[in-house]
């Protein structure tokens, strides 16, 4: 194919000197003048592990060429990829005054040019940029539409520095944001032999899981480094700790625990962090990101009493008390905090968990009830269909097909129904589903 490739730092020098390696014509494009005279001289503008040589052998091959006109390389090339920068501004807001003009020179370009172009964002761009901001300063300035005349997508890359070309041919997947067929299908034809799967996803989707990796990146890097510090003062060795934290595929390295729900509570994560931070402040220590979990997770909480305070409505029933599915344990259940809040602003509350029977409760389970919610015998129901039949508004805490089935045969159309589950037969309710933060 041939490429146009806009700004030539890591990213754009790196994909430049591996696209034209596999021999296609690629065209690079940059205002810095002294990067250009670099690779038409065969040298890397980067330091990065083996572009020496690789740029050596593709600026000798003829598939490259470098300017400064970004009209010229449009109407030279089917696909641009954009790898300017953005970096922060001073508020720590992103700084998108090198890519907004380049939108408005490329719709300059299109305009003069009758082949459909795919225009592929690669620079990390805060999600809604490409179809709220860039899109309509393209099609004012060529004349055109998006998705009839050009094509604009978003393809977020994992390139790390100090490893870009092994990272390019063996990057963990390909994502390609797009909302039409024909950029998808060009950017397969580009990336689909590289050993990992080929992911096609709305482009706000692919803005957003670029910054959704690197937030992950920046968490796991502090959690390890947190853990040291505890370790350190507790004399005990960090990288053993993490090494057998990392021996778990099951639950620890792996998607569990990474999917969007309600906040956690049980008998075990909510106790261990507040003795972590208790440790941490025994010996003098700062563990903000650990110190603050809890803090975050009480504010996920307060989303949900948020969302069924606005409703206006007073009577309201809850499908699940316990704070996992499949549990009768209530100690630190999410949902017995939301039911305690509710009480507490006068609404009329009935519950309905088949794990929980009140009378079966014993130990931990039976102490907390008595502490907690003395009167949670006037709540509970023995029947799903009594709660769902008084309720105004329903709050689903209980996950399974099952109970998704039974809940939606039994709603009614003047309900509304709080997911906080991700139910997965959302189309059968004839309440009003909201979900929580989707």
């Amino acid at each position: 194919m041939k490429i146009s490739i806009f700004g030539l730092g890591y990213v754009g020098a790196v994909s430049l000197a591996c696209l034209s390696r596999d021999g296609h014509e690629v065209i690079g494009v940059d205002i810095e003048q002294a990067k250009l005279d670099l690779i038409k001289a065969g040298k890397t503008p980067v330091v990065e592990e083996g572009m020496v040589e690789l740029m050596a052998r593709v600026a000798a091959s003829g598939h490259v060429s470098v300017m400064s006109d970004a009209r010229q390389a449009v109407l030279g090339s089917e696909i641009s990829l954009i790898c300017v920068g953005t970096p922060s501004a001073a508020n720590g807001s992103q700084d998108q005054g090198a890519v907004l003009r380049l939108a408005a020179e490329i719709g300059a370009a299109l305009k003069h040019k009758a082949e459909p172009h795919v225009v592929v964002f690669r620079s990390t761009l805060v999600p809604g940029t490409v179809e709220d901001v860039l899109r309509p300063i393209i099609e004012a300035h060529s004349g055109k539409r998006d998705g009839e005349d050009f094509y604009l997508c978003f393809q977020p890359e994992f390139l790390r520095e100090g490893s870009s070309i092994r990272d390019y041919d063996k990057p963990p997947f390909t994502i390609v944001g797009a909302n039409h067929a024909y950029p998808a299908e060009r950017l397969q034809a580009l990336f689909g032999h590289l050993p990992c799967k080929f992911l096609k996803t709305s482009v706000r989707a692919a803005e957003m899981m670029k910054y959704s990796c690197n937030n992950f990146h920046a968490l796991k890097i502090t959690f390890a480094n947190e853990t040291a510090r505890l370790c350190d003062a507790l004399g005990v060795d960090a990288f053993e700790v993490m090494d057998l934290v990392c021996q778990d595929t099951q639950l620890n390295i792996s998607k569990a625990y990474l999917r969007p729900g309600f906040a956690f509570g049980g008998s075990c994560l909510p106790k261990d962090l507040r003795a972590t931070s208790y440790l941490a402040k025994v010996h003098d220590l700062e563990l903000p990101m650990l110190s603050n979990i809890l803090v975050s997770n009480r504010m996920h909480l307060d989303v949900a009493l948020d969302k069924l305070l606005a409703l206006g409505k007073r009577k309201i029933g809850f499908i699940g008390l316990s704070f996992k599915t499949g549990t009768d344990d209530l100690r630190e259940s999410p949902l017995v905090t939301l039911a305690e809040q509710l009480l507490g602003k006068g609404f009329q509350l009935s519950i309905y968990d088949p794990e929980v029977h009140l009378a079966s409760l014993l130990g931990a389970n039976r102490s907390f009830v008595q502490k907690h919610l003395p009167h949670i015998g006037q709540m509970l129901k023995p029947e799903l269909a009594e709660v769902v039949a008084d309720a105004e508004v329903l709050v689903m805490g209980l996950s399974g097909p099952d109970i998704a089935a039974a809940v939606a045969a039994l709603t009614r159309a003047d309900q509304v129904l709080l997911d906080l589950v991700k139910l997965p037969n959302r189309q059968d309710f004839k309440a009003e589903v909201q979900g929580l933060c989707w």
